[in-house]
């Protein structure tokens, strides 16, 4: 099968079917990747197959119609090659969407996809999430935070929350061992603002792997010491001896 016809059928599969425009553009978006990864190290995985559910569906995973609403506002944290940002703006053309990424290659990258799909809505944006969210335009300015395959989820929360709004969300999409992340999460997300996390359980088609989206609800400002500089959460996760 060809990549649309595999984000078709994958799409289906998980029950949220795609249009034909969406699959057009995922289309678009499937081969620009191919092409530029060729030249820089965008995904590890190019199969149409493998792209279409690991990629593409996982990212869809993220939707949740209570939280997508007309206009909503969603920063993609460490976006990388787009995902799950710019396959959720697909789906949900009316979301106003930032993707942040520290590399200057990816962004140009992000901004040649949403040339060529016509896009509306979409800032691309470089830098680090530690210095960005400390600027005006974005903290504390986003409905909804996205990341995915950044970092563990107790330093995740730093690069996220200070982004979000109090009344928004954050979206983490984990793997396996996310219970156990959840857990030495939670004292971080509480010092950041944040609620506690909760999770839903995700199983892509032909795939179990143990997957959930992570949701952290903001529930009070992010104090000014936060984000600390650039590579002390790494090294220093909050909450953590």
């Amino acid at each position: 099968m060809t990549f649309r016809e595999e984000a078709l059928a994958a799409a289906e599969a998980f029950g949220t079917p795609l249009t034909e425009e969406q699959a057009d553009q995922l289309a678009a978006y499937y081969a620009l990747l191919v092409e530029w990864n060729e030249k820089m190290n965008l995904t590890a995985i190019t199969e149409p197959h493998e792209v279409a559910v690991k990629h593409i569906v996982d990212s869809l995973s993220a939707f949740d119609a209570s939280l997508f609403t007309e206009g909503v506002r969603a920063v993609d944290v460490g976006t990388g090659a787009g995902f799950p940002g710019l396959v959720l703006k697909i789906f949900f053309p009316s979301m106003e969407l930032v993707l942040l990424d520290s590399l200057q290659k990816r962004v140009k990258f992000l901004e040649t996809v949403v040339s060529t799909l016509g896009l509306k809505g979409v800032a691309c944006v470089h830098g680090r999430a530690e210095e960005a969210a400390r600027q005006k335009a974005y903290r504390e300015r986003f409905d909804l935070a996205f990341s995915r395959a950044v970092a563990r989820l107790s330093v995740l929360v730093e690069y996220t929350l200070p982004f979000v709004r109090v009344g928004g969300s954050l979206l983490a999409l984990k793997g396996a061992r996310y219970a156990e992340e959840m857990a030495e999460a939670e004292q971080a997300a509480r010092i950041l603002g944040g609620g506690k996390p909760t999770a839903r359980t995700v199983k892509l088609p032909d795939l179990d792997d143990g997957r959930a989206v992570v949701r952290i609800d903001k529930e009070r400002p992010t104090p000014a010491a936060f984000p600390r500089k650039a590579g002390t959460p790494e090294k220093k996760p909050l909450g953590q001896k």
